[in-house]
């Protein structure tokens, strides 16, 4: 299979950089972009370590994001009520995708937590280069090494949590300096299973191990090239929100990054490639009668060529090719000896994906800025093992066959040509108002679960969970407006948006109670606000959003909609100590779908308060602290997984966790 995907890789690469322009590989440039902001191979400013089971779970700061739990780790990250496969997840650029059918290891659980890295979420297309935005991207960075004038640089941090009996270290070191460096970092923690505000334990426990290689060089006439590779271990990950747990997941990475300067601009060169293998059963971590073991990999190659240029002081604009290949490919056995193949979950299925954009941004004048850019995608996917049988008899079916069975459709291949667009304006109409209106038309085709999955149970319908083939690609059709402005230590930004969706693909249940998707017509739509306040020492911030979904084929809500969220912060900081209190709130959430299976039910709204802080302690040592859930409640986040563990009955969703206390020693030289 990898020697396949290799050679196809590589025919797809030539392809994509003959596509170019000539002289693509030929120019020179200045570094910085004033206009375009690009994440991707910049240096940036540290991010702030955190005592999280998951660097995503920063996130959860942001009231337009709700994290999804089905265990201790694999948060999923729900953008303005869009997650899994509408929510873009970029690792230094990069794409990795999970090996898991029940998503028990989002992209997001490949975030570092050795060297946390810098999160940003988009919301609307402000550049192409990564793909058109459907419902949310997260950009995450990861700094280089800052030597000041020594050769060496580095921390080690050391931490622990009372709810789980957590614990953690992870550490960095790094020699070089800011042209040539060479940086070894990598981490451990671990919990048992934690309890929720009512004393009840929640299967959660986890461990995770990471280490890192990565190194950079850069000469004199600004050429710089950059590597990366790591390799992920997590072991005995329980999930309440799940029939089953995840022994084993691996993932291996390797990065290589080339450009420098070219005319008026730069290029730059990034290929990458993650494996990702994957075992989850129901009898390693908990009791089982009958025995079930999944086993699933996936195997990821990419190339982006990426040309930027400021012709001006008033024009940036870009142009890039990428190829990305994908392979998954999961079996799931039954049986005393788990020597009975019950299904073919993902049947050996190929993703190949070739990208073209252009982008560019022009500023008027000093007080209006205009944008805009088009892309084009062509995808091709195919499931190599349609035609495998699993089963055995009168009882023997083949992922082709519940395809068949369930939609009337033969045909596995599946070709689609996305055509997307944006365009924006940045007009700052006062000295501190500005109005920022985007319009975009971003195209989604279906992936890998909603075309191919194929779990099939010949006793129970209601057990079956079966993917569309003959899905088209969704069509989104995004406005949002946008007044930020700033003034005598204020800040300030209301937003609108609507977002109308050509073909959604919707995960529902059929008349037989089959697991199905399909494609509908629907809108979402929403407000948010933020205002904040500092002096210096004292900051406030007060944010908030909602979201409405509608199924507009049967005019009904659609599925996992959060409700209306509001998050309220007071921070004080002196002399390099910082303390901040946090109040969360949700509203209950009436609107749900109950006969598509992903909404457990209606939920309750719910207040929680957090309190953190950090202080140093010498020149090279700090320690961090939060207590989490201060008043032990018990709650839940709406889009949160339906609670499937046998100790906990009485909950509808897993919960998260009660009152925990937090804290963590680093040491930086």
């Amino acid at each position: 299979m990898a020697t396949v995907i290799g050679t196809r890789f590589i025919g797809l690469c030539a392809a994509g950089l003959v596509s170019l322009p000539a002289g693509v590989l030929a120019q020179e440039s200045s570094p910085d972009l004033p206009v375009i902001h690009v994440t991707e191979g910049q240096s940036i400013e540290e991010a702030s370590s955190t005592l999280a089971s998951e660097p995503v779970e920063r996130l959860s700061s942001d009231p337009s994001v709700s994290l999804s739990r089905m265990g201790g780790r694999g948060l999923e990250p729900v953008i303005r009520g869009q997650s899994q496969e509408r929510v873009d997840v970029l690792l230094d650029g990069i794409r990795v995708e999970g090996a898991c059918p029940n998503r028990m290891d989002p992209p997001t659980s490949r975030l570092s937590s050795a060297l946390a890295p810098l999160l940003e979420v988009r919301t609307s297309n402000q550049t192409l280069r990564w793909g058109p935005i459907t419902g949310g991207q997260i950009i995450a960075t990861t700094a280089a090494p800052v030597f000041d004038d020594s050769a060496t640089t580095g921390h080690l941090t050391v931490g622990g949590a009372d709810n789980g009996n957590g614990k953690l270290v992870n550490g960095s070191a790094a020699v070089g300096s800011d042209s040539a460096w060479l940086r070894l970092a990598g981490g451990y923690d671990e919990a048992d299973d934690y309890e929720d505000g009512d004393g009840n334990e929640v299967r959660s426990a986890y461990k995770n191990s990471e280490a890192r290689l990565d190194a950079a060089w850069k000469a004199d006439n600004g050429f710089y090239i950059k590597g990366l590779v790591s390799r992920q271990e997590e072991r005995d990950v329980k999930y309440a929100g799940s029939g089953m747990d995840a022994p084993k997941t691996d993932t291996d990475i390797m990065r290589l990054e080339l450009g420098s300067p070219v005319a008026n601009g730069n290029w730059n060169l990034l290929a990458w490639q993650a494996d990702v293998d994957h075992i989850m059963d129901n009898f390693s971590l908990r009791e089982s009668m009958m025995k079930m073991l999944t086993d699933s990999e996936t195997e990821t190659r990419g190339l982006r060529l990426t040309l930027d240029q400021s012709p001006d002081a008033r024009t940036d604009w870009a142009i890039g090719a990428d190829v990305e290949t994908n392979n998954w490919h999961a079996e799931r056995f039954g049986g005393a000896n788990l020597d009975m193949l019950t299904s073919v979950l993902w049947p050996d299925v190929d993703r190949d994906r070739f990208g073209l954009f252009a982008e560019r941004f022009y500023r008027v004048t000093p007080a209006l800025k205009l944008g805009g850019g088009v892309r084009y995608d062509r995808v091709e996917m195919s499931a190599g093992a349609a035609d495998k049988v699993f089963g055995s008899g009168m009882m023997a079916m083949s992922a082709a066959d519940a395809y068949e069975a369930i939609y009337g459709t033969t045909n596995t291949d599946a070709t689609d040509d996305n055509f997307s667009g944006f365009v924006s304006s940045d007009w700052r109409f006062s000295p501190i108002q500005s109005l920022v209106v985007t319009a975009s038309h971003s195209v989604r085709s279906p992936g890998v679960t909603e075309r191919y999955i194929a779990s099939w149970n010949n006793m129970d319908p209601a057990r079956r969970w079966v993917g569309n083939p003959s899905l088209d690609p969704e069509t989104h059709r995004k406005v949002e407006v946008a007044m930020p402005g700033q003034s005598n230590g204020w800040h300030w930004r209301p937003a609108v948006w609507v977002d109308q969706v050509d073909d959604f693909v919707l995960r529902t249940r059929n008349v037989d109670q089959v697991s199905v998707y399909r494609n509908i017509d629907a809108r979402l739509m929403g407000v948010e606000a933020q205002l904040g306040w500092s002096n210096g020492t004292w900051s406030t911030n007060s944010s908030l959003a909602s979201v409405r979904g509608e199924n507009r084929d049967e005019n009904k809500p659609l599925p996992q909609i959060p409700p209306v969220q509001f998050i309220q912060t007071l921070g004080w900081q002196h002399m390099g100590h910082g303390i901040e209190l946090e109040w969360v709130l949700a509203r209950r959430q009436d609107r749900v779908d109950l006969e598509s299976g992903q909404d457990p039910g209606t939920s309750p709204g719910y207040g929680v308060l957090n309190l953190s802080g950090s202080h140093p302690l010498a020149d090279y040592l700090s320690i961090s602290w939060a207590v989490d859930n201060l008043f032990d409640n018990t709650w839940a986040p709406h889009v949160s997984r339906a609670n499937t563990d046998p100790f906990n009955p009485e909950a509808v969703r897993v919960n998260e966790p009660g009152r925990t206390l937090r804290a963590a020693l680093t040491a930086r030289w």
